[in-house]
C-alpha cells in the first residue's frame, strides 16, 4: 500500500482518479471494515484504485481534549489492518487547526478533488465534516458520487467504537474481539521492571504501552504475544501489583516457552484473548508464584493451538 502522511503533493494529472473511503477508523472495526470494504468493491467495479483517507488522531484530541477517547489501535496498526484489507492507498492526514478550520465546500476541493482526484466517495452513514461539523454524507452525495454505507449490527445492537470501548474497560476482550473481528492488542516497548519475576522463577516484560491507547481493565489475561516476528502464548497481567509493595501500575507478560535473550528496548505486540481472572492481593509470593504458575498452565490450554 502506498502511504501518504500528508496529502499526496502530486499534479492532479499524474494521480489516477480514485475511490475514496473516508473515516477516523478508530480500531477499523466490523463498521468501518465495511466502509472500507464498499470502497475496495466500488474501485475494482470501476476499473480505479481505492484510497482509506484517516487522521493522525481523534479529531477529539484537537478539538475537545478533555473528552477525547482513547484510540482502539494504534496508527501503525491502522495502516496494517488497510493495508491487509487490500487497499490501495492510504492517506492520513494530520488533523490540525487549519484543517478543522475548513469548510465543507473546502473539504470536497481542495482535499477530496484537487489533492485526491477522487471519483467517488465511501462514507459511512453518521459521517460529518467541515468546520462546526456542518457538512455531513448526504451534502456529499449531491456534488460527488457518493456511497453511504449504513451502520453494521451484531446481535442486534450497533457496532462503535464506544460499545467496544466499554467491553475492553470491563475486561470483556472476547466480545470486543467480536466486534473488532479480531483480538484486540496494543503495542509498545519493553521496558525494564524490578525484576522481581526473574528472581521468582516466572519472568516478564514490562510493556510500556503507546500513548492514548484504550486498556483492558485490571485483571489476569490469557494473550499472545509479538516480539521480533515470533509469536507466544502469554500470561498478561494489568493492574497495579497489590502483592508487591509500592510496585504501582504495570503491563507485564510472561511468555511462555521464550527461551531468547533480553527483551528490553524490543517493540511487543500484545493480543488480549481471554480474561482469566481478577487481580489479587497474595499474603506471600510464594502463594503469588503457584497461581501465576495456574495462570501459566490455563494460557495453553486457551491458546494451545496459537502456533497453528
Amino acid at each position: 500500500m502506498l502511504t501518504f502522511f500528508g496529502l499526496p503533493n502530486f499534479q492532479r494529472d499524474r494521480l489516477p482518479p480514485l475511490c475514496v473511503s473516508i473515516g477516523v477508523f478508530d480500531g477499523l472495526h466490523l463498521g468501518h471494515r465495511e466502509v472500507v470494504s464498499a470502497g475496495i468493491r466500488d474501485a475494482r467495479d470501476s476499473g480505479i484504485p481505492c484510497a482509506a483517507l484517516t487522521f493522525d488522531r481523534h479529531p477529539l484530541a484537537l478539538l475537545r481534549p478533555e473528552q477525547a477517547p482513547p484510540m482502539l489501535c494504534s496508527l501503525g496498526e491502522r495502516l496494517r489492518l488497510l493495508e491487509g484489507m487490500g487497499v490501495d492507498m492510504g492517506v492520513v492526514i494530520p488533523f490540525e487547526r487549519k484543517f478543522a478550520s475548513q469548510s465543507p465546500d473546502e473539504f470536497l476541493g481542495s482535499v477530496l478533488r484537487e489533492s485526491l482526484n477522487a471519483q467517488r466517495v465511501v462514507v459511512g452513514h453518521d459521517f460529518r465534516f467541515g468546520r462546526h461539523r456542518v457538512g455531513d454524507a448526504a451534502w456529499l452525495s449531491e456534488r460527488i458520487p457518493t456511497r453511504i454505507v449504513p451502520p453494521v449490527e451484531l446481535d442486534g445492537e450497533r457496532v462503535s467504537s464506544s460499545r467496544i470501548r466499554t467491553m475492553i474497560g470491563a475486561g470483556d476482550v472476547e466480545g470486543a474481539a467480536r466486534l473488532l473481528g479480531r483480538r484486540f492488542s496494543i503495542e509498545g516497548f519493553v521496558v525494564p521492571g524490578n525484576r522481581l519475576g526473574t528472581t521468582l522463577g516466572v519472568p516478564t516484560a514490562n510493556l510500556s504501552p503507546i500513548e492514548g491507547i484504550a486498556l483492558p481493565s485490571n485483571g489476569i489475561y490469557a494473550g499472545v504475544a509479538t516480539v521480533e516476528g515470533e509469536v507466544f502464548p502469554a500470561a498478561v497481567s494489568v493492574g497495579d501489583r497489590p502483592t508487591v509493595a509500592g510496585a504501582g501500575f504495570a503491563i507485564e507478560a510472561h511468555l511462555v516457552d521464550y527461551g531468547g535473550g533480553s527483551l528490553y528496548g524490543k517493540a511487543m505486540r500484545l493480543e488480549f484473548a481471554r480474561r482469566l481472572r481478577n487481580e489479587e492481593r497474595f499474603d506471600t509470593t510464594d502463594a503469588m508464584v503457584v497461581q501465576m504458575r495456574r495462570d501459566i498452565e490455563e494460557v495453553r490450554h486457551v491458546l494451545e493451538d496459537v502456533h497453528a
